[in-house]
């Protein structure tokens, strides 16, 4: 564990220097923890892959206070076994029709593979949710099975629609709003990712598993799914 400064009110707790599982756990056990016991000081929380951003208030705490108390919460995950009720598995429907799929056929092509194959291998990987940012509710997911890894597109589009479900490199994600962005299109959701009335704001937790359930076309109207935004 490693701790810096950002600035006289935020700092940066390092965790570890790879993305894969055990970094992920060691991260989100120390975000639960440090929420637990640094709530009358923190602010806010932002958890990535290797670590965990840590905004406090100034008027309540200084910079030697909130590494003193970090390195405890921290210590103290560390010793803490995993508790698996903090984390949850979300399946959520994805239809992988041609209406959808803007890039479908592009992935095959790259992967040498059918578009069933390409679904397959896309739907039966559980992910873990390592990070959320780009934009509320944008959850990254890893890790997306070799063979579809596919790179993002050199130029991104505009408008991605709501609820699309894109591929880049090793990570899988679901575009929670309509934004630009350049990952390779192979479906879409009709679940919402972003709940603006809900406490946690986001579907999708650090910590929490993700499993893509493919749906035919009628299911996917039948759940609220919208072609409009094409």
């Amino acid at each position: 564990m490693n701790i810096e400064s950002i600035n006289e009110s935020a700092c940066i707790v390092y965790l570890g220097d790879q993305i894969n599982e055990e970094t992920a756990e060691r991260v989100k056990q120390a975000t639960d923890r440090i929420r637990a016991t640094l709530s009358d000081v923190i602010t806010d929380l932002v958890p990535s892959y290797t670590s965990v951003m840590v905004c406090y208030d100034l008027e309540r705490i200084d910079r030697f206070g909130i590494q003193s108390r970090l390195r405890r919460a921290v210590t103290g995950a560390s010793a803490t076994a995993p508790d698996p009720s903090s984390a949850q598995t979300l399946e959520l429907p994805v239809y992988y029709g041609p209406e959808v799929a803007l890039d479908l056929d592009d992935v095959c092509e790259f992967a040498g593979l059918t578009a069933d194959e390409v679904i397959r291998i896309h739907s039966e990987q559980s992910y873990r949710v390592y990070a959320i940012g780009f934009s509320p509710g944008f959850a990254f997911l890893g890790s997306t099975d070799a063979r579809i890894a596919m790179p993002r597109k050199s130029t991104p589009r505009l408008k991605v629609p709501v609820g699309s479900v894109g591929i880049a490199g090793s990570q899988t994600a679901i575009y929670p709003s309509a934004t630009p962005g350049g990952w390779q299109i192979v479906g879409r959701t009709p679940s919402k990712m972003v709940d603006w009335d809900s406490k946690s704001l986001a579907l999708a937790q650090i910590g929490d598993r993700v499993k893509f359930r493919a749906i035919d076309r009628d299911e996917f109207i039948r759940l609220g799914g919208q072609f409009d935004e094409l």
